[in-house]
């Protein structure tokens, strides 16, 4: 309840404030609640409130700065301290965000989002089980928590336990039917057939005009499976082009500048690097570069069957490094690639191998298989010259139809229009052509169709290539039990090598615009 210091005017503008929260619309709270901090700039349910508005909008920064002044005043006050764990979270101070987070489920063992809230910072850790615990503490407390339950789904699907996650996002649907999430986490399995019903259901759920665009995104891929699931092909890619069509909306993607920033790559790794300090830094690393959906999983899990590699899946450590050096010099990378020195690349190399420690702890080597890596072989091969290095590429239209099926959690935002689709991967052909061509010896050239229809052969070949010892068990790498962070392949990767993955063949005739812009 408001002080009595609080005016009426201000009591009411921070009911006003509430109301929009729970709406979930910042921008109508921030104006009142910034009327109220300007009467009573120390009253902390204020400070928490304007907190909460800003991290709704995304400045946690903003965020953070309030929900602190707040918890100064309300040390003990669980809710405040699991928002601002959140927001500190995502703010990237991650050790402080758990104190926060922690200390609310000991404030309020019974509150279930304390608990959830837990749960999915460390799933974002990959601390795996301790999340699945707070999860299920969650669950414990309110079975109907949908966000909890979601993303036990998701961990299950992770660590390659289908059924359970199959389980999970059935009871998630069974108490809420048009939840979105759980729908697009079903189909995303890829294993898992949907019913003609799930079809009725989805088609039933799109026809509400009142459904936020990122819901009817989710729906409209799922409808898609669940179609495709049925032979319905037609109406399957119809469900699939209007999804594509409306995400293509709401994100941003600019192929004429992706395009230039490849000529630039290809300009500044045309004449040779300087030669290295060490020759052989680098040599614990297996760098796997490829588009998205082009075999690049399952290559990784073929290689983290070996006992002597550790699968790192998609980290981000290179991008970061070259992304702080091109802050340092004030040029965007390439334009600096010109300018650095032996001593800078290696400087660059022994940073990379500094950040990526962790994932030499149990095994000697491991993979790299950020989906940029293709971009950035020629800095690979400058930073790192003793890695190895995988081009993993597959059948361009089938490449290209897997990414148009596919949902992205983040970024990738070229994969939502079959133009862009086309130019995205015509600049990758560019640049692969480039690599081959002047790293002949030092990027291994991995075909997927050759994989899968003689997997034996062609895992001797990578084996080799990676300098390691044959190893039988990387002929059957579904019977690895590891994390897979992609989702989108987590269930398939559980599953023999098999070679009739493709399907574009069902969809040749309403694949001309894609078919057409690619270079053949």
């Amino acid at each position: 309840m408001s002080p009595p210091s609080l005016s009426p005017a201000a009591r009411q503008w921070l009911s006003d404030a509430g109301k929009a929260l729970s709406q979930g619309r910042p921008d109508l709270a921030e104006q009142p609640l910034k009327r109220v901090l300007a009467e009573a700039p120390g009253f902390a349910n204020a400070q928490f409130l304007f907190g909460i508005a800003c991290q709704m909008r995304g400045d946690n920064i903003t965020a953070v700065e309030y929900m602190r002044k707040a918890a100064k005043q309300r040390p003990d006050d669980p809710s405040i301290l699991t928002n601002l764990g959140g927001a500190l979270y995502d703010s990237g101070s991650t050790e402080e965000a758990f104190v926060c987070l922690r200390r609310a489920t000991e404030l309020a063992p019974t509150q279930a989002s304390n608990w959830y809230n837990l749960g999915k910072a460390l799933k974002l850790q990959w601390q795996l089980d301790e999340a699945a615990d707070a999860l299920r503490r969650a669950l414990d407390l309110d079975e109907r928590h949908i966000a909890a339950r979601n993303t036990l789904a998701d961990i299950f699907t992770i660590r390659g336990n289908i059924p359970d996650a199959v389980t999970e996002y059935r009871k998630v649907l069974a108490l809420q039917p048009d939840e979105a999430l759980a729908w697009h986490g079903l189909a995303n399995l890829k294993t898992e057939s949907l019913t003609p019903a799930d079809a009725k259901q989805i088609r039933h759920i799109l026809q509400n005009q009142q459904l936020p665009p990122d819901a009817r995104v989710l729906l409209g891929f799922s409808l898609y499976k669940a179609l495709e699931d049925q032979h319905e092909y037609r109406g399957a890619f119809e469900a699939l082009r209007e999804a594509n069509a409306l995400k293509r909306k709401l994100v941003p993607w600019d192929a004429a500048a992706e395009h230039a920033h490849v000529e630039d790559i290809v300009g500044a790794f045309r004449h040779p690097l300087p030669a290295p300090l060490d020759p052989t830094l680098g040599h614990e690393v297996i760098f796997i570069a490829s588009l998205p959906r082009s075999g690049s999983t399952l290559v990784e899990h073929i290689l983290a069957s070996h006992p002597l590699v550790e699968g790192a899946n998609e980290i981000s450590d290179l991008s970061q490094i070259l992304e702080e050096e091109s802050k340092q010099r004030g040029k965007d990378f390439p334009h600096w690639v010109t300018d650095a020195t032996a001593g800078d690349w290696a400087r660059l190399g022994k940073n990379y191998l500094a950040r990526t420690a962790r994932w030499r702890i149990k095994r000697p080597y491991f993979t790299d298989k950020g989906l940029q890596n293709w971009q950035w072989i020629g800095a690979i091969r400058a930073m790192l010259p003793g890695a190895k290095i995988i081009d993993c590429h597959r059948d361009p239209v089938e490449t290209c139809f897997a990414c148009y099926r596919q949902l992205f959690s983040e970024g990738t935002y070229f994969s939502y229009d079959l133009k862009d689709l086309a130019s995205y991967y015509n600049d990758y052909q560019k640049l692969s052509d480039h690599w081959q061509e002047h790293y002949p010896d030092k990027v291994f050239d991995l075909a997927y169709e050759k994989l899968v229809q003689e997997p034996e052969a062609q895992i001797r070949h990578l084996l080799a290539f990676c300098q390691l010892p044959f190893d039988v068990a990387c002929l059957s790498p579904h019977q690895t039990q590891r994390d897979v962070h992609s989702t989108a392949s987590a269930a398939q990767v559980r599953q023999p090598i098999r070679g009739d993955t493709a399907r574009s063949p069902h969809y040749r005739d309403f694949l001309a615009p894609l078919i057409q812009h690619l270079d053949h």
